[in-house]
């Protein structure tokens, strides 16, 4: 069982990574520009379809955002710990949150959400859900605690800088539109849909040329920290709430899976972007990747005994 599930659902995303990484290596590809498609274009669309799309009822709806609200809290609270006992200052500090907070439940998430569920529809929605939530957190918490840090308190920008970001504005306007069932225009729905479709793979591509243009550091001992937190402790967590929660089935697979993501691109994309930690934010997302092949295995396996 551990072999199939890593040959079916874990190495075609592989794939998508070292191709990104192949092609930095030949081409030198403009790693900032691809941040700014995928900041600015790719995931904003990708939110607004998801939510608009959803179809869970509002009981599932507020179970899983009970759950993710308390997912992060938690992870919040580890890595504030973890912080302060390792002495990492502001800056630091919101990278390492980041590193242990915004995982890869979109680029990585779906594609893993699809072929472990075959698409079924309400295992579907949860991660694109999970996925919105996590954007939502990213685009927030993850831009506003490393402006904040950048920017020594001056929170006028910061608050600035937050209403610039089209996440937040997609997620909303989709579930307006979900509840009150207003029609999208094909003019519209198209292209949104191509961005949409194309997220997975520009996001693992752009992964790929990121976690090769740092060389491996494998001495960091934060860097393996991160890791940890993320990849052992965030399903553990996932796993205490569910049985709090005294969730079961597809939904409790689902969120055990969704716990178990590497940390995500979008911490090396906000690194670059703001120009804080990019060297740890890409090894974090580097070496939980490459040890996710097998933790992941494991926990989808550890799903099915969900029921």
């Amino acid at each position: 069982m551990f072999i199939t599930i890593l040959y079916s659902v874990v190495l075609p995303i592989i794939v998508l990574i070292v191709v990104g990484s192949v092609l930095q290596r030949i081409f030198q590809l403009d790693l900032y520009t691809l941040s700014k498609i995928n900041f600015y274009c790719i995931t904003p669309a990708t939110v607004f379809m998801s939510l608009y799309h959803s179809n869970m009822n509002p009981e599932l709806l507020g179970s899983v955002i009970l759950f993710y609200a308390l997912y992060v809290l938690i992870l919040y609270l580890l890595g504030s710990l973890t912080s302060k006992i390792m002495g990492y200052k502001s800056g630091k500090k919101a990278a390492f949150n980041n590193s242990i907070m915004l995982d890869n439940s979109g680029n990585y998430g779906l594609p893993v959400n699809q072929l472990v569920f075959s698409g079924e529809p309400l295992a579907a929605s949860m991660q694109a859900l999970i996925m919105s939530l996590q954007s939502l957190l990213t685009f927030t918490y993850g831009v506003i605690s490393i402006q904040g840090s950048r920017l020594q308190g001056n929170y006028r920008s910061v608050i600035i800088g937050f209403l610039k970001m089209p996440v937040p504005y997609a997620l909303a306007l989709g579930l307006i539109m979900h509840a009150l069932a207003i029609p999208l225009p094909t003019v519209l729905a198209q292209p949104l849909t191509y961005a949409q479709q194309s997220m997975v793979a520009i996001a693992l591509i752009t992964l790929g040329a990121q976690i090769v243009k740092y060389p491996l550091r494998l001495y960091r001992s934060d860097i393996y920290i991160s890791m940890v937190l993320r990849l052992f402790g965030g399903p553990l967590i996932g796993l205490m709430l569910i049985l709090l929660l005294d969730m079961h089935g597809i939904p409790a697979q689902a969120l055990l899976i969704a716990s178990a993501m590497p940390t995500g691109v979008n911490t090396s994309i906000l690194a670059e972007e703001y120009r804080n930690e990019p060297d740890f934010a890409a090894q974090t997302v580097l070496i939980s990747t490459i040890v996710n092949v097998f933790t992941i295995t494991a926990v989808i396996a550890l799903s099915g005994h969900l029921q």
